[in-house]
């Protein structure tokens, strides 16, 4: 699944002084200051919300090679309310970022590839752009290079190797890679089946007080693996998940 982060890109709010600094600056042509306005417009921070006038600025500071700005500008053709979406376009800004470096555009990128949105579905260069973000840390990309592994697509099939991808996500607490690790559990896939580790990782992968449905489908999941569990072993996954003790794999 495609993961849209502009919002980690966002500045703390600035004093009104200084978000007439950054319009000052972007008027000047500073591709950081082009971006940062982009931002403003964006958010409607400091200046009247304008998505179009968002773009503009963004598009200024990607021209000039502004990682950011790129993946920004990707981000909202790929995922702008307000207009028609762009995938080619998405793919092309997420691209341009991505061999700059850029940990979510290259997850972004590896995305498009693995659904083949705005390019032709290619596994093995949704891997290789997924390897390419895991390499920074990228918490999505380690849980999709899970999911690569899980069905065989662009590498071969191996349940050991996706426990491992998702693993790694999920000590980053990404809740989708917590959820498909405990799936792994639950169903034995390369490593015994083990429904007190499964509830573990289910408990973590629950967002306390959220009604989103991947939330409640955690949540019925975990309810109905307690119900082949006895209350010894729902006492200790609960513990665990409480003190964030780590089980042996």
């Amino acid at each position: 699944m495609l993961a849209v982060l502009l919002s980690l890109l966002l500045p703390a709010p600035g004093k009104a002084r200084d978000d007439a600094e950054t319009i000052r600056r972007a008027e000047q042509g500073y591709a950081d200051a082009q971006f940062n306005l982009g931002v403003l417009y964006q958010n409607g921070q400091g200046v009247p919300q304008n998505l179009p006038e968002a773009e503009k600025w963004y598009r200024k500071a990607a021209e000039q090679g502004d990682a950011d700005a790129q993946f920004a500008l990707g981000s909202l053709y790929y995922a702008n309310e307000n207009r028609p979406k762009d995938y080619q376009e998405a793919a092309k800004w997420f691209r341009a970022a991505a061999e700059q470096g850029h940990a979510g555009a290259q997850n972004n990128l590896g995305a498009m590839y693995h659904s083949g949105q705005g390019v032709p579905q290619d596994y093995e260069a949704a891997v290789r752009w997924y390897r390419k973000a895991d390499e920074q840390g990228h918490a999505m990309a380690q849980n999709s290079l899970g999911s690569m592994y899980q069905e065989g697509d662009g590498v071969p099939r191996d349940y050991q190797e996706a426990m491992q991808w998702y693993r790694k996500a999920a000590k980053q607490g990404n809740t989708q890679a917590q959820f498909n690790l405990a799936m792994m559990y639950e169903k034995g896939l390369g490593v015994a089946r083990d429904r007190v580790r499964a509830y573990l990782w289910l408990e973590r992968a629950a967002s306390p007080g959220h009604t989103d449905p991947f939330t409640e489908k955690v949540l019925r999941t975990r309810d109905f693996i307690a119900k082949q569990m006895t209350p010894a072993q729902i006492a200790q996954a609960r513990q665990w998940a409480k003190k964030e003790q780590k089980p042996k794999p």
